[in-house]
């Protein structure tokens, strides 16, 4: 895949692109991500015309401007603003994470633009109690009013992928040296003294308004376009299998496929995962 960057009102976008000619795919990463995170699928769906941005605040792309906060409704302009910028008028989605759930949303909220919806270990978001609503708004002011860290340097790049190793949460379920070293070179910067993170750090602050189980569920059922749902077995525990079957009952046109493995799937097994969606995609 090579380097491409577009301009859009919000600011400089970075993304992989491939170089065949076939179905549009705007493909999604997920939350601490970016592009790199579909470089071991991308070999295996050759017949696409595969776009991969990093989204706002992460990788190579603009950081929204202070004051600003990163949620669903810029994020899902600015993908819009990412397919105007591509000439493109209809297109097909493929997220991972958090990249499906923006996928999801996007696909509910512009039925005529989305030709085909293919998400990854998400379908939806993640729901809040309705009773929880103010509680979660007070922890995220709270947070933002704590007093920002500087930036960790790290000396070298194999510093910075232990790093990224000994934060996954779920030992055994995550990614190994080679897939983490991907995303770990695409998100660094070289400072003096090494390398910092290049991902915006109010990323990681707690997200102020999520939306209702109600609302999530009308999402799915506005989804017109053909769906798949792709999963990996194990289910994680943030959307347990019986959730995540009840989720895609709900879509119009929707299936499901599960394959061994963890959170990040598509980069484990990515020739499995590639044959899945292939075959969804119109290239298998």
């Amino acid at each position: 895949m090579r380097e491409i960057t577009l301009d859009i009102p919000l600011g400089r976008i970075a993304a992989l692109r491939s170089d065949d000619r076939g179905p549009r795919v705007l493909a999604l990463h997920g939350w601490l991500d970016n592009a790199a995170s579909f470089l071991p699928l991308a070999p295996y769906l050759r017949g696409l015309d595969l776009v991969v941005p990093d989204l706002p605040g992460h990788g190579h792309s603009v950081h929204l401007p202070p004051g600003t906060d990163y949620g669903f409704p810029l994020a899902l302009n600015t993908l819009l603003d990412v397919a105007d910028a591509l000439g493109w008028e209809t297109f097909c989605l493929l997220g991972h994470s958090m990249g499906a759930g923006l996928a999801s949303l996007l696909a509910a909220a512009c039925p005529q633009r989305i030709e085909r919806l293919a998400v990854i270990e998400m379908l939806g978001a993640l729901a809040e109690a309705p009773e929880r609503t103010a509680a979660r708004m007070r922890e995220a002011i709270a947070h933002r009013l704590r007093p920002g860290r500087g930036l960790r340097v790290f000396p070298d790049i194999d510093t910075a992928v232990r790093a990224r190793l000994q934060s996954q949460r779920v030992p055994g379920t995550g990614l190994g040296e080679p897939q983490l070293r991907l995303l770990v070179e695409r998100g660094l910067r070289a400072v003096d003294g090494g390398f910092v993170w290049c991902s915006d750090p109010r990323l990681v602050q707690p997200t102020l308004i999520r939306m209702t189980q109600a609302q999530i569920d009308d999402v799915l059922r506005a989804i017109e376009c053909p769906t798949l749902a792709l999963f990996a077995d194990p289910a994680q525990p943030y959307l347990p299998d019986d959730e995540r079957r009840r989720r895609v009952a709900l879509l119009p046109q929707g299936r499901m496929a599960v394959l061994p493995g963890g959170h990040h799937l598509h980069m484990q097994q990515p020739e499995a995962v590639a044959q899945v969606l292939g075959e969804f995609l119109g290239v298998g």
